[in-house]
């Protein structure tokens, strides 16, 4: 394995020792990009019964929406809701929409193609990043993934949470490691972006666990990871297991010192396009420190830099096997 001068990490340009979004989509598009969070009405196989009932156990009312536009609005006026509310940060910079509630390709295609193509139409509108499960990738989907994939700005997020079959079974995650690769693999035949989602905190999962899963995605052929830190929401399956003892949440500390060590086993070109986040306030059982996103933040900035350590610095190639 080839070593790193520690001197020269590889993101100097903007402080970061990882590969921040920010900065992949500044040096992508010379200017600020940023997404405005839809709710395109569909539901989840995995709450319907296409699958399972129940949803994830983590999972809340909104479909992992929380922030997303109202789904009675029709996509134009929440694009142009959520945006305005937006700018108020962000006075310049392009906009990709991001449809985010619930499973995103869980339709038929011609619905898919109406919300799509009514996002695309928006003024300002990019690109488009869909979030879905890797069990709801049909043929004709992916086929029309791939035309918009010509012709946009395309991003395809997948939760896969963890590798461990035993705790995707405690928090009915409802598909297999397996179909996760395959899923990748259907989008990565046309050169879709993908993004993986991986939780830490999740029940009974230990740190070598939540190591492993990390040290995983980063072997997949996935562009870009978000790391979550897992929030306990009031009204959520996960209540129950917390009260049963089967979940401990997380401690700050612990946490930071945790996705440093994530971050170098991922490859140093896997944008890192979430590393903290938090809940709805009025929903949040816990862990109630992660509202101080910046402080989560500035932690792991500082626990990298006093290790001299980057994102990639214990990152080597190997083969992943499926279980």
């Amino acid at each position: 394995m080839t070593e790193t001068n520690p001197t020269e990490f590889p993101f100097p340009s903007d402080g970061k020792r990882y590969y921040t979004w920010n900065r992949y989509l500044r040096d992508e598009f010379g200017c600020k990009v940023y997404k405005v969070a839809l709710d395109a009405g569909f539901d989840c196989p995995n709450r319907d019964g296409t699958v399972a009932f129940g949803g994830c156990t983590f999972c809340s009312a909104a479909g992992s929406g929380d922030f997303a536009g109202d789904r009675v609005d029709p996509i134009p006026v929440q694009f142009a809701t959520i945006k305005e509310r937006m700018q108020h940060k962000w006075k310049d910079g392009k906009t990709m929409a991001y449809f985010q509630a619930y499973t995103n390709t869980h339709a038929p295609l011609p619905v898919l193609k109406e919300k799509f193509e009514a996002a695309l139409a928006c003024e300002g509108v990019m690109g488009l990043s869909i979030a879905t499960r890797p069990d709801c990738l049909p043929d004709d989907v992916v086929e029309y993934l791939a035309e918009l994939n010509e012709r946009t700005y395309l991003w395809v997020e997948l939760g896969l949470q963890t590798i461990h079959e035993k705790t995707a079974n405690l928090i009915n995650r409802a598909h297999d490691f397996q179909t996760y690769v395959e899923g990748v693999e259907k989008l990565r035949k046309h050169g879709i972006r993908v993004c993986t989602h991986i939780i830490n905190g999740l029940p009974l999962e230990d740190y070598d666990m939540m190591l492993e899963t990390a040290r995983v995605a980063g072997q997949l052929d996935v562009q870009a990871i978000k790391i979550h830190l897992l929030h306990l929401l009031k009204g959520t399956p996960l209540v129950k297991q917390y009260e049963k003892g089967q979940l401990e949440l997380m401690e700050k500390d612990a946490y930071i010192q945790l996705v440093a060590d994530q971050l170098e086993l991922i490859p140093p070109e896997m944008v890192v396009q979430r590393i903290t986040g938090d809940g709805p306030i009025d929903l949040m059982v816990g862990p109630m420190w992660s509202v101080n996103k910046w402080e989560v933040l500035n932690g792991i900035d500082a626990e990298l830099a006093n290790r001299d350590s980057w994102q990639g610095k214990l990152y080597k190639k190997e083969e992943v096997t499926t279980r």
